[in-house]
């Protein structure tokens, strides 16, 4: 089992405000996201022990391609992500139990 597996509560703080954000991953490495009832798919993910990249486009606040790069430690997840040349914006999340 990878260990970002399982329904995550995930804040990103953008220069928009804190989105909330509510993450799916699975145990072969794909996952979704949900806010605002649209759902996205994540693409590239990559678990390397603790550390997980991926990608995902949304079109809600506006149209943006983010990367992700955290880091997983039990149920805590912390780390950023970035959309285009905007500033990063800093993840934290928690996974349901």
């Amino acid at each position: 089992m990878t260990t970002i597996a399982g329904t995550w509560d995930i804040s990103i703080k953008t220069p928009v405000g804190t989105l909330q954000v509510e993450y799916l991953f699975t145990e072969d490495s794909s996952g979704t996201a949900t806010m605002r009832g649209e759902t996205t798919p994540l693409q590239d993910v990559v678990v390397d022990g603790a550390h997980v990249t991926w990608r995902q486009s949304v079109t809600k606040p506006m149209r943006l391609n983010l990367e992700f790069d955290v880091s997983v430690d039990g149920d805590l997840l912390t780390g950023q992500s970035r959309a285009g040349r905007l500033p990063r914006s800093q993840v934290i999340g928690q996974r349901r139990a």
